[in-house]
């Protein structure tokens, strides 16, 4: 309960452990609970801790929670988009609070924007956050001026990309934009949002990624950890083809694992846009 009210308050959580005990219910028309989702949450939100527990205490240097329902829509007061609890966020403040980190880079690849994510640490500096999502989309945020606020502006990086975007987009956006504003925050701990409907054969969006597609963004994430010396971990979110989410899944697990070197994603303009707008906070070289 402690991991949890770190992120939520003690009387939202109450709320979603008595809508699940009285049989559960739909909380928004996206999200319905059932008498179990209350204990799946919270199994969710442990495994992201156990998680963080994992690396941090010395047990390993790479890892994966493959719980749900997935977390990063959720905002500390409201469920929303299949998610109760941040489990992200949550994994993240633990670090923060027991283990004493001062700095956490989230790379969310879900297709949707991480909104629950970018509420949590929007004024934050201890952790950095970036989100590559299709827009438009649901939740209908993201957009590339929302930076965060007060001592977190800057530390929200908001990469948009439109309808039909594939790998050349989006591994232009990581080894481009996010992992360089990540080399120079030097974090002490990378997390990764690994949603998997950005795939091509997912129901609920229109991006072009392959399972392969997601490799490469994680061997991208684990050379970023590599060099910085530091352990990394993903945490599932979305992805409804269950065919497209179990070979993308094995995919990341397996180049999570086995590192390498990553291919160069040649620059593209929608990364030297992006670039303009985050290189008032972060020294990039891409320039449109």
């Amino acid at each position: 309960m402690e991991q949890l009210t770190a992120v939520h308050p003690a009387g939202y959580v109450d709320e979603i452990r008595s809508v699940s005990e009285s049989g559960g219910g739909a909380l928004d028309p996206d999200t319905i609970t059932s008498a179990g989702s209350y204990e799946a949450a919270l199994h969710a939100a442990g495994g992201a801790c156990a998680l963080v527990d994992a690396l941090l205490g010395g047990e390993a240097g790479v890892g994966f929670s493959a719980l749900r329902p997935p977390g990063h829509h959720a905002e500390p007061r409201v469920a929303m988009g299949f998610c109760l609890f941040n489990n992200v966020a949550v994994a993240a403040q633990h670090a923060l609070d027991a283990h004493g980190l001062e700095r956490v880079f989230i790379l969310d690849w879900d297709v949707h924007h991480g909104n629950g994510t970018n509420d949590v640490f929007h004024g934050s500096r201890e952790v950095l956050f970036a989100s590559i999502h299709q827009m438009p989309l649901y939740p209908g945020t993201g957009r590339l001026h929302d930076v965060g606020e007060g001592a977190g502006e800057g530390y929200s990086l908001n990469l948009p990309v439109p309808p039909g975007s594939g790998e050349d987009v989006w591994l232009a956006m990581v080894e481009h934009v996010a992992l360089p504003a990540a080399r120079t925050y030097r974090p002490q701990l990378v997390l990764v949002s690994a949603g998997f409907d950005a795939h091509r054969d997912d129901p609920l969006a229109t991006c072009e990624l392959t399972a392969e597609s997601f490799a490469a963004l994680a061997r991208q994430v684990r050379a970023l950890a590599d060099e910085l010396g530091v352990p990394v971990g993903g945490v599932l979110e979305g992805g409804y083809d269950l065919r497209a989410l179990a070979t993308s899944t094995a995919a990341t697990l397996e180049a999570l694992r086995d590192g390498g070197e990553p291919e160069p994603a040649p620059p593209h303009p929608l990364a030297a846009r992006a670039a303009d707008a985050i290189g008032r906070y972060w020294p990039l070289s891409l320039t449109s």
